[in-house]
Parts: C-alpha cells; sequence; structure tokens
C-alpha cells in the first residue's frame, strides 16, 4: 500500500484537541485524517496508510501503548513513525517501549510539535523500511561488542548483525577503548569478566574520557553469572543496564532496542533545544540588530536637526552680530576721522577703546565660529606633506613682519594621514601662538618636527618664548582660558582649545610641556584608523 509522508493519522477522543492538531498541521501543508478511538485507527489503516500516526495515550478502549504493538506486529504498517500525545509533563511513557517513536506533552509549545513532527516523517522516508520498523533512529546502529571469548563475540555479532546492527568486535578491554576513542558508537556490549581490564574498569574509562563521542555510548554490561553485587557494581560503574550471558538472546535485542530508542530520543530531544535556542538567538539578534538600527536612524535624525540648528545660529552670529559691530567700528572710525578736533584726550581714547573691542569682537567670532565648524566638518583624511603646510603657514606669519628675525626650523618629508583642512587650521594656532609668545624673545625660536615614542610618531611646534606655568597646563586647551593678559599677549583663548577638538576628531592625544620665560612645547598624536574604525 502507499505510505506518502505527507499524511499524518491522528488518533485522538478529545474534538477540541484533534481540531488543534489538524489546524496546525494543515497549516504545514500535510494532509490530516482523524480517528477516535485505537480501534478506528486500525481500521484507517487498513485502508490508507499515513506517514505519521500521532496518537494520545489515553484512549477509551484499547490504549495507546497497546495500539503501537498492533501498529509494530503488522508487517504493513510496522515501519509507520508513531509520537505519542501525553498530558505528563516529564519521564517516559509505555508506549515509548511498546514501540512509539517518540513522545510529547500535549502542552508543548506548537513549534517543539511541529519539530518533533518533520522529524519522524523524515525517518518515515528512510531507505530501509524494515530496519525503521526494527528500530525508529535515523541511522544504522552501530554496536561495540567487548568479550574475551571469540565463540561468544561471533554469537553476538551474528544474532545483532541478522537485526539490522553493525556490530564492531574487540577481544579485550584495552582494545575496545582503543577503538572506542577512535571510532562512534552507540551501544557498547562489555564483558564483566576479562582478564587484562574487567568490564567495570572499562566502563568507568569510558565515562571518565572527555571525547563526546565515547561519552555517549550506551553501556549494557554482560555477565556468566547475575548476582546482585556484580549488577550493583555495574550500575555504579557507568553502566545502562546488565544482562545476563544465560538469559534468551531476545531478551538482550529488547534491551538494546529500549536503551538505543531512549539514547536516540535524548539526543533528538537536545538537538532539537539546540536548533530553539540557536533559533531565538538568531531573532534575538535579528531584534536586537533592528533597535540598534532604528536608534541609529533616531540619532542621525537628532544629530542632522541639532546640526543644522548649530548652522543657523552659527548663521545668526556671522550676521546679526557683525552688523552692529561693523556699525560700532565704523562710526567710531568716523568719529575720530571727522570730529578729532572736536575731542580732546579722554574722548579719543574712548573712541580707540571702542574700535579695538569690536576688533576683537568680530575676532572672537570668527574663532567661534572656527571651532564649531571643526566640531561639524566630516573628515576627510589622506595622506598629507605636514612639512611643506607648515612652512606655508610659517611663511604666512613672517609676511606680516618681514622685519623680524625668527628663526623658523622645519624639516622636510614630515607627513601624517589626516584632514588636510584640519591640520592646517591646528597649524596656523600652534604656529601663530609660538609666533606670537616669541615676539619678545631676544633670539625668537620656532621649531616642528616629529618623534616617535613607543612606535608611535609624535609631532610637536617648540618655542622658546614666555612659556607658561606647568600647574596651569590642564586649562590650556579649555575655551577662554588664558595664562597670559590680553594686554600683554593679544588673544581669544579658542585657539588651544580649536587644537584639541581637531586632535581627538583625528582620534589622537594632545598635551603640552613648558616654564615660565623658558618657552613652550605642543605634542600631539594623528593615529591611523585602523579597519572598521568610525573615526
Amino acid at each position: 500500500m502507499n505510505q506518502p509522508a505527507s499524511r499524518i493519522l491522528i488518533v485522538e477522543d478529545s474534538e477540541t484537541q484533534a481540531l488543534h492538531l489538524r489546524y496546525l498541521l494543515e497549516e504545514e501543508g500535510w494532509e490530516v485524517f482523524r480517528a477516535a478511538t485505537a480501534e478506528a485507527a486500525l481500521e484507517e489503516l487498513n485502508r490508507r496508510l499515513p506517514g505519521l500516526i500521532i496518537a494520545d495515550y489515553h484512549l477509551p478502549g484499547i490504549q495507546g501503548d497497546e495500539l503501537c504493538r498492533r501498529v509494530r506486529m503488522n508487517v504493513d504498517t510496522r515501519a509507520i513513525p508513531i509520537l505519542m500525545l501525553t498530558v505528563e509533563e516529564g519521564g517516559e511513557p509505555a508506549g515509548l517501549d511498546s514501540g512509539a517513536d517518540d513522545y510529547i506533552s500535549k502542552s508543548v509549545a506548537p513549534e517543539i510539535l511541529l519539530l518533533r513532527v518533520r522529524a519522524l516523517l523524515r525517518s518515515s522516508c528512510a531507505p530501509s523500511a524494515i530496519l525503521a520498523a526494527q528500530e525508529p533512529y535515523f541511522h544504522r546502529a552501530r554496536l561495540l561488542a567487548i568479550d574475551d571469548s571469540p565463540t561468544y563475540l561471533e554469537c553476538l555479532a551474528e544474532s545483532l548483525g541478522a537485526e539490522g546492527y553493525e556490530v564492531t568486535r574487540a577481544g579485550t578491554g584495552r582494545e575496545g577503548l582503543d577503538r572506542a576513542g577512535n571510532e562512534t558508537f552507540d551501544c557498547a556490549l562489555v564483558d564483566l569478566v576479562m582478564p587484562d581490564m574487567d568490564g567495570i574498569e572499562v566502563c568507568r574509562q569510558l565515562q571518565r574520557t572527555d571525547r563526546g563521542r565515547v561519552r555517549s555510548i550506551a553501556v549494557i554490561m554482560l555477565t556468566g553469572c547475575e548476582t546482585r553485587e556484580d549488577m550493583t557494581r555495574g550500575l555504579e560503574a557507568g553502566a545502562d543496564d546488565f544482562v545476563g550471558k544465560s538469559s534468551d538472546m531476545a531478551v538482550l535485542k529488547a534491551r538494546i532496542r529500549a536503551l538505543l530508542r531512549r539514547k536516540f530520543f535524548s539526543e533528538e530531544n537536545r538537538r532539537i533545544g539546540e536548533q530553539l535556542l540557536r533559533k531565538e538567538l538568531e531573532i534575538t539578534q535579528a531584534r536586537a540588530a533592528q533597535q540598534l538600527a532604528e536608534t541609529r536612524a533616531a540619532l542621525a535624525g537628532e544629530l542632522e536637526r541639532k546640526n543644522k540648528e548649530l548652522e543657523t545660529f552659527s548663521y545668526s552670529i556671522s550676521h546679526d552680530l557683525r552688523a552692529p559691530l561693523r556699525s560700532i567700528a565704523g562710526f567710531s572710525t568716523a568719529l575720530l576721522e571727522d570730529y578729532a578736533e572736536k575731542l580732546d584726550d579722554q574722548g579719543r581714547d574712548y573712541l580707540g577703546r571702542v574700535g579695538a573691542a569690536a576688533q576683537r569682537m568680530g575676532e572672537l567670532i570668527d574663532d567661534l565660529l572656527q571651532l564649531s565648524r571643526v566640531g561639524r566638518a566630516e573628515l576627510q583624511r589622506r595622506r598629507v606633506d605636514v612639512s611643506a603646510l607648515a612652512r606655508r603657514v610659517a611663511s604666512e606669519l613672517q609676511s606680516t613682519a618681514p622685519d623680524r628675525a625668527t628663526r623658523i626650523l622645519i624639516p622636510e618629508g614630515v607627513s601624517a594621514d589626516a584632514d588636510p583642512r584640519l591640520l592646517q587650521v591646528m597649524l596656523e594656532n600652534l604656529l601663530g601662538n609660538a609666533w606670537k609668545f616669541t615676539a619678545k624673545s631676544a633670539e625668537p625660536a620656532i621649531e616642528f618636527g616629529v618623534d616617535e615614542r613607543d612606535g608611535v610618531p609624535v609631532y610637536y611646534v617648540r618655542d622658546n618664548g614666555a612659556g607658561f606655568d606647568m600647574t596651569y597646563a590642564e586649562k590650556l586647551f579649555a575655551p577662554f582660558q588664558r595664562l597670559h593678559s590680553a594686554a600683554e599677549f593679544p588673544g581669544t583663548g579658542i585657539g588651544l582649545a580649536t587644537v584639541y577638538r581637531i586632535v581627538d576628531r583625528h582620534g589622537g592625544r594632545v598635551w603640552a610641556e613648558g616654564a615660565v620665560g623658558n618657552g613652550a612645547a605642543f605634542f600631539w598624536t594623528l593615529p591611523v584608523p585602523g579597519p572598521g574604525s568610525r573615526i
């Protein structure tokens, strides 16, 4: 008779449970038909064969375990996998020993039930239907027989081989352990009494090993004399079962089937659990990635909004504040030019101070705008000839005071991986400061260069000017922090804050060293961004 793997027979007396199962299975594309009793199920099997039987354990009339036995006794139906349903939360129902391939609680999650169904349907399509009927696993079971009697080993190999098992023989305990360490077996049959190493020691070593494939071997201890003491010793050593050699070979076969059935059920349960955990992890990772993407998008939108606000504010500073400053400066100049003779010395001094204050305010606005642009500008890193850039800045400084004799040292070949626009702004501030603070030196000298410290290039600008007190070194890079009066050395206190921002944007570090009257040195690094860096 035809046995399509997509057809499932539900044996369930509860209309509600049967409808729930039918809906769940038909949603997956399987053909479902139902019998309310075991007797009705047996009649259905005479008419058509399913690829899987899902049977309730507690049925009116014939129980689920008896249904399993009758299915297994029929040549036409014995290869059909059976999934037993139970209301129990744990433990193996009697149906499992009666021929059921798997069991599951009625309260289990639908996804687990579907995984079980798919696994059993795969087994119903196995090439060897007879072997599938005898042993409900997904591969031909491999047995390791360890016994010092060649005659008994031959008997085991012949009898169990006829049942479809693959039997490997070992004449000593040591040989058995070597084979178990190098090959994969499902069950080991170990003789209790052997000359070189007895079965107890073999069993203990099988249990002690860290190799996963050895630890998963089910062990049946074999003995010629079935005493309670021997049985206790064997089970305490880690054996899963204990069978006398004098027993009917059918008893050993039944014990092997039951033991392997439990073993494979446990492994399948663990595999499904791992599969569910992986699926849950994938779902969690996907959800986290989606949340991260949404958070990044929200932050990017907020950052864009803030940048637009900052641009609007910068525009306001650039235009709304400059207009009155131009008026103040312009009218102050006009007063001095047109009405100078009508003003006394004090009036002209006041007007001069107004013009100077307006000029300083304009410079401050320029510096603040530059600082804001440094924080918002997108980095465009490339290889930059820093020596050429420093020479250009130094040339512009010298053009402001052609008669000033200042020695400026700039070596050839200094380069860096940096944004050239921001690097120029930084050098303008550092070399500009050095130029300013060496103005009163007898022999002013400024030096730009690079050293290597711990394998990292460290750039510097050094001068022999006014210097500073190292006690206040931490204040140097904060906005509006000045260590000299404006009257002595003019400035806005924004330049070094801009330098700090530029170096920080490049992922580097900046620091200063100096002494009052003995000059100052400013050092910075510009690390090359690694793979995946967001610098």
